[in-house]
């Protein structure tokens, strides 16, 4: 069953007097329960595919639809209640607040969906254990190490049981051992739960890990193989 549709999407950007085509006639299903990557070098148009896919930003013409939902048809507000509520998001950066403790970063969004305190403070320290973190759940970013804070980011993204996990270039600063605990995680969550997984990379660890690889170059799909 497709979770994600991408058909015939064209995406252009403004740079200066010049119009850069990121993405050109890309047409890509994604079924519900895959770990797939989005592979490709540095401008290839992987993380605009991403964003896209993530309802960040909007096509220029063709259609998208993640989990049923039409992206081209919908609202600001309406996109945004599908992020919330459908789409977990792991970036490069972790994004994680610095003030706020570990669990109350898992916490967060289950806050913004209006999940009870109780109920979500017990759910977002079940899932900080499942990642590997128990003991830590107290600590705030500055006091976690990269690989550690990737795991809570992780956490953030599952603990409200999106559909699909979208994970932009997850191990670009961690170690290999690191990155490598981390994919091995996400894989256990892809396994366990059937969590839709989408990465945007050029770490062949990562394509290593994927069941399916999307090689994108120049703005279209080079190849697509499943393994």
């Amino acid at each position: 069953m497709p979770i994600v549709e991408c058909i015939d999407i064209n995406k252009s950007y403004q740079q200066g007097s010049v119009k850069v085509q990121a993405l050109q006639d890309v047409s890509v299903t994604i079924d519900t329960g895959g770990f797939v990557a989005l592979a490709g070098p540095s401008g290839s148009g992987k993380t605009t595919m991403l964003n896209l896919i993530g309802g960040l930003d909007l096509a220029d013409s063709g259609e998208i639809r993640v989990d049923g939902n039409r992206f081209n048809e919908m609202s600001q507000s309406d996109l945004a209640t599908v992020r919330l509520y459908k789409i977990g998001f792991v970036f490069q950066a972790y994004n994680l607040i610095p003030v706020l403790s570990a669990v109350e970063n898992v916490e967060y969004v289950m806050q913004l969906q209006g999940v009870p305190s109780g109920e979500r403070r017990e759910m977002a320290m079940a899932m900080l254990d499942d990642v590997g973190l128990s003991g830590l759940h107290d600590r705030r970013p500055a006091e976690l190490s990269g690989g550690q804070q990737q795991r809570v980011a992780v956490a953030r993204a599952i603990v409200s049981k999106p559909s699909i996990v979208l994970a932009d270039e997850p191990t670009a600063n961690l170690d290999s051992k690191t990155g490598n605990g981390l994919l091995e995680m996400m894989l256990d969550m892809n396994q366990k739960r059937n969590v839709t997984f989408i990465f945007s990379t050029h770490d062949k660890m990562v394509m290593d890990y994927a069941h399916r690889l999307i090689h994108i170059r120049d703005g279209r799909v080079e190849n697509d193989k499943t393994k």
